[in-house]
């Protein structure tokens, strides 16, 4: 996959979850069927904590709902981690971590 893809990905993926914060706080704030929480979470777990941080905040959202917000911000320092790492580290450090990972999941 290349950088370009990844990058559309993860553009994709943050714009789901802004807009399914965004939806959340609609129905709540009418009364009506609400999104699940574990829903909200693995959208950002799966690449969109960026984009539900950033509703979150905008919108006013689950901001003060715990254990919520703790795990939201969980894998949004994960998301960072892995983001600094793969900028930072060496490529061989990258290929070996990705090789061990491909293994676990065998």
């Amino acid at each position: 996959m290349s950088d370009e893809h990844v990058a559309f990905l993860l553009l994709a993926l943050n714009l789901i979850a802004f807009l399914t914060f965004w939806l959340d706080k609609q129905a709540a704030m009418r009364g009506e069927w609400r999104i699940r929480e574990s829903t909200l979470l693995w959208i950002a777990f799966l690449g969109g904590s960026s984009g539900a941080v950033l509703a979150q905040q905008i919108f006013r959202h689950k901001t003060r709902k715990e254990p919520f917000r703790s795990q939201l911000l969980a894998i949004a320092l994960l998301h960072l981690s892995l983001a600094l790492f793969w900028l930072f580290a060496p490529s061989a450090w990258i290929g070996a971590a990705f090789r061990i990972i491909v293994r676990l999941s065998h």
